[in-house]
């Protein structure tokens, strides 16, 4: 199984030690940086209850899936159609 990618529109939450550890907020923008091995994913999240309204970018290990939506998460090892 590859690194998880999470669909925009995905509900999350920021793990990474920073101060915005803890904050839940919604995916507006996937950025994938290929061809590598392993996708390397960057999420523009915007936080609920940040000071900052500006969406906020994150790498792939920094944030968690809150909700297992059909459809909302894919994973590096999907071929397209």
């Amino acid at each position: 199984m590859g690194t998880p990618v999470f669909a925009e529109g995905s509900r999350v939450r920021v793990v990474s030690y920073s101060p915005f550890r803890g904050l839940k907020g919604t995916m507006r923008i996937v950025h994938r940086i290929a061809p590598l091995d392993e996708p390397f994913c960057f999420y523009q999240i915007e936080l609920e209850g940040a000071h900052m309204k500006e969406p906020i970018w994150f790498a792939y290990e920094e944030v968690e899936l809150l909700a297992s939506h059909e459809g909302l998460l894919l994973t590096s090892d999907t071929k397209s159609a």
